[in-house]
């Protein structure tokens, strides 16, 4: 696979690009466990076909200690034992934050609630700009046909 467009070499898209990295940045100081930002990532990722993100965001993970086996099973997690009742309730909000024309009305009132259970409302907040910032990283990479599997760890900063 060739990439269609190299965004990043691009002025007008490595501006917007950017843009949307800084606002990744600003959520450094959250106080959402960077396990759960990364598993919210990685989920989002999968769901849009999102090679690239998926490559990232699985070797962010696992240099961060996250277990093989709690990678693997990401993709299925409403089966899996291996995450917590909070960790559950983020990666539901992010598949269907990530699913959104999927449900006409949006996310679902229990959903939202579930997730506000488990988070104070910084860490909620810090959740829906991840799901949104991926999804605008995924739908570049997937638009732009950018391939997969080159990723170093740490390799945007």
């Amino acid at each position: 696979m060739q990439t269609r467009l190299d965004f990043l070499a691009n002025p007008v898209s490595a501006g917007a690009v950017k843009h949307i990295t800084a606002a990744g940045r600003a959520l450094a100081d959250s106080t959402l466990p960077p396990s759960t930002h990364e598993l919210v990532a990685l989920r989002a990722s999968q769901i849009n076909g999102c090679g690239f993100c998926v490559d990232i965001h699985t070797k962010e993970a696992a240099h961060a200690g996250e277990t093989q086996v709690r990678l693997h099973l990401v993709s299925s997690w409403r089966e899996a034992t291996v995450f917590t009742d909070a960790e559950r309730a983020a990666l539901e909000l992010a598949e269907e934050g990530t699913r959104i024309a999927d449900a006409a009305g949006g996310i679902p009132d229990d959903v939202w609630a579930n997730a506000a259970e488990h988070y104070a409302e910084d860490q909620l907040a810090a959740l829906v700009s991840i799901i949104a910032i991926i999804n605008a990283f995924n739908r570049l990479n997937v638009l732009t046909q950018r391939p997969a599997g080159q990723y170093k760890v740490g390799q945007f900063g």
